[in-house]
């Protein structure tokens, strides 16, 4: 079964769907929304790194990224504004990536890693990307009420006993994770869409921030499917066509509410 393209595909999808809707549902919460970009823009180095020294394209990925979390969240709050310091870091580790990766001997399709390649996507991603998820939705389901009274403030945080900074620290980890698992199916440049679009989506449709996840989840993995089937028909490039599935059904709840409201 394994063998069919597509079938890979739809599987690389759902489990990068799997870990994103659910942790993009707190990247919206937490108006994260620029870190996973420059968490995701940062990775292009990881790539080019992984290049260079003929390594895995996942684990060059997830070290920069990671590098990336870790130092931006360490330096947060300690003379430069966070928006600030996101925007060096990713916009800097993008530039000397793309550099890199234009020194690489031989020729490298770098529009497979900036908008993803989930066509192409093997047995072994395959494991890597079910890994990451796994692990990503294990770190949620155990840190799920530390999470939710982290969002809602760090004074209650604290009060509760719940160290603000460490939880921010976790977060910004299992972004790095998602990050360097979906490089293969949507591109660094739009995996932050894909965390944020179906969170989104769900948002006017819930009350409780179960429900927000369970629905966004279900908005990612119909995204998903949707994004394949079109992309296979029209001849489209799969990643953008999934960012541009999701989108729709962002743009569907939004005018329901709107003509419910009339």
């Amino acid at each position: 079964m394994l063998d069919d393209f597509m079938v890979r595909a739809a599987l690389a999808g759902l489990g990068v769907a799997l870990a994103a809707a659910p942790l993009g549902c707190f990247v919206v919460w937490r108006r994260m929304a620029y870190f996973g970009d420059a968490t995701a823009h940062a990775a292009i180095l990881g790539v080019a790194l992984s290049l260079m020294l003929s390594i895995s394209v996942f684990a060059g990925a997830l070290s920069v990224a990671l590098l990336t979390a870790v130092t931006v969240t360490a330096l947060s709050g300690r003379g430069q504004a966070v928006d600030t310091l996101l925007g060096v870091v990713a916009h800097s580790a993008l530039a000397v990536g793309l550099v890199a990766v234009s020194l690489v001997g031989g020729r490298v399709e770098l529009s497979a890693y900036l908008f993803g390649d989930i066509l192409a996507v093997g047995r072994g991603d395959l494991a890597v990307i079910w890994g990451g998820a796994v692990l990503v939705l294990g770190l949620l389901a155990w840190k799920w009420s530390d999470l939710l009274t982290a969002t809602m403030g760090a004074d209650l945080a604290r009060a509760s006993g719940i160290d603000p900074g460490r939880i921010h620290m976790g977060m910004a980890l299992a972004l790095a994770v998602v990050v360097a698992v979906a490089i293969k199916v949507v591109g660094a440049l739009l995996i932050g869409a894909l965390l944020i679009v179906p969170a989104a989506a769900a948002r006017p449709l819930v009350r409780t921030p179960e429900a927000m996840a369970a629905v966004a989840l279900v908005i990612a993995v119909l995204s998903v499917a949707g994004g394949l089937w079109g992309a296979y028909h029209v001849d489209a490039p799969a990643g953008p066509a999934i960012v541009c599935a999701a989108a729709l059904v962002f743009v569907l709840v939004n005018l329901g509410k709107l003509l419910a409201r009339k």
